[in-house]
């Protein structure tokens, strides 16, 4: 008899989602799939606004990641207004966008995917969470929130507060970096550091442990997508698209991510609300690719920092052409937090951002000259565009967001079924298949409701069910 099994919530992510998985008469999953249930609305209700309100109100989305949505909603709004943007502006923008990228990955990695790592993915589920690491692993915990702190702190050195910053606007920035904020950030560097190398040191040394989830999480062949500098480096606000085959192999490359619709298709399905992006040449659901750190450190030649570079060089020998297992997004994570703190020590060199210096203009004025703006940049989780068309009165009459967890969603629903498929056994759901499923989709730090986090623990209901709606087996925590 074919059985239900539903996991509904999946904790420990931001939002809200359940996991169906499906037996067929020999108790063998036959589909697994990752339900989205929650609907927002963001594209249909910023139709109306003025353009000048869409940063301050797509920032809005995300309490985690508002920054994200802050520059790519600015960078929409320059091409409307068909404005290069003033040097130091461009450089302050990259400088918050280095500290978002700190304070979310340490987020993710430190609060929501250690537990699993550190105290084990079939421990105790009381104590398998941000408060059990903190009694377990105190200073590594402490260096986790150190990280976030340091982030923070930069996004309100630049925009006056840690949420929400009211800040990049169409066409440049509101205010410079002060001299406090400077001096601020600054003194951080060496603590943010050291930090961050014992971080992935102590990742490292847990791989032998978790040899099996590295080949089962999400271990399959696809595409990958993301931003690179002209040179072909790692890139994290602003760049071309390159698309890569799991062998390695460049198959798109400096595609304008104004013109992401050309080679990006969107599709939809009835039972989730979040969309199924793909690549058009290769159709649906051939198309899959995926996005954000792993991502990102797949398709670069390099990153250009010499930390950074080294650690790329040892995280390339787990994969053959690329790295393909979804596990190593935990990875990729604390080498961009590297990465961020050695830019942001450079940026903090240059002289077009140093306080007491002269910035020179820190916005091009204009009005509105482009009736259709694309804006797009490396968000934590990925690559996210914001696509606006205005009227002459520079009102919004459409708006499409792509966001990264989107352009996952196909690979996360794969990795749900590969997970599913090597540790389901009999019609009994177990504590382990709960969680390792939710940890395979912690990989992927998915943000569905792009708000903040909830600390503590979350109910579970697992419901077995026969074809003929009869409750099999149920499982709740």
């Amino acid at each position: 008899m074919a059985q239900h099994i539903i996991i509904d919530p999946v904790t420990r992510i931001e939002g809200h989602a359940k996991v169906s998985i499906l037996l067929d008469d020999d108790g063998q999953v036959s589909e697994a799939r990752f339900h989205v249930a929650e609907f927002r609305g963001f594209e249909k209700f910023c139709e109306g606004r003025p353009l000048w309100e869409m940063a301050g109100i797509t920032a809005r989305i995300c309490g985690i990641c508002p920054v994200s949505h802050l520059l790519a909603s600015a960078k929409a709004g320059d091409r409307i207004l068909a404005v290069i943007v003033p040097p130091a502006a461009e450089k302050l923008r990259r400088l918050m966008n280095l500290g978002q990228i700190v304070q979310s990955h340490a987020l993710s990695f430190f609060h929501l995917s250690a537990p699993d790592l550190l105290l084990g993915i079939e421990s105790d589920p009381a104590r398998r969470n941000v408060f059990g690491l903190i009694a377990a692993e105190p200073e590594l915990a402490r260096g986790g929130i150190r990280l976030r702190q340091f982030g923070q702190e930069i996004i309100e050195a630049l925009g006056g507060q840690k949420i929400h910053p009211a800040w990049a606007v169409p066409g440049g920035v509101r205010a410079p970096l002060g001299r406090e904020g400077y001096a601020r950030i600054r003194a951080w560097l060496p603590e943010v550091r050291s930090i961050a190398i014992g971080a992935l040191g102590r990742f490292k040394r847990l791989l032998d442990q978790f040899r099996e989830e590295a080949q089962i999480f999400g271990n399959f062949p696809s595409l990958f997508m993301g931003m690179v500098a002209p040179d072909g480096s790692w890139e994290h606000y602003d760049g071309a698209i390159r698309f890569a085959d799991s062998a390695g192999n460049v198959i798109a490359d400096r595609l304008d991510p104004a013109r992401y619709h050309d080679y990006i298709g969107e599709a939809v399905e009835p039972w989730s609300y979040l969309k199924f992006p793909f690549y058009r040449p290769m159709g649906y659901p051939d198309g899959s690719y995926r996005v954000g750190p792993l991502a990102r450190l797949n398709i670069c030649a390099r990153i250009g920092t010499p930390l950074a570079d080294a650690e790329l060089r040892e995280f390339r020998q787990h994969g053959h052409g690329m790295v393909t297992s979804s596990f190593f997004y935990h990875y990729a994570r604390l080498i961009e937090i590297i990465a961020a703190i050695e830019r942001i020590e450079l940026l903090l060199d240059d002289p077009d951002i140093a306080p007491g210096a002269e910035a020179g203009r820190l916005r091009a004025d204009a009005g509105i000259n482009q009736l259709e703006g694309v804006g797009a940049s490396e968000a934590p989780r990925g690559t996210l565009f914001h696509h606006y068309q205005v009227d002459r009165d520079g009102l919004i009459r459409r708006v499409n967001l792509l966001i990264a967890t989107g352009q996952n969603n196909l690979a996360l629903n794969r990795t749900v079924a590969q997970i599913a498929r090597y540790y389901l056994s009999g019609p009994r759901v177990s504590e382990g298949l709960l969680n390792r499923v939710e940890a395979g989709i912690r990989a992927f730090d998915p943000c569905l409701s792009c708000s903040t986090h909830a600390l503590g623990t979350m109910p579970l209901t697992v419901t077995l069910l026969g074809q003929d709606g009869a409750v099999l087996d149920e499982a709740a925590r």
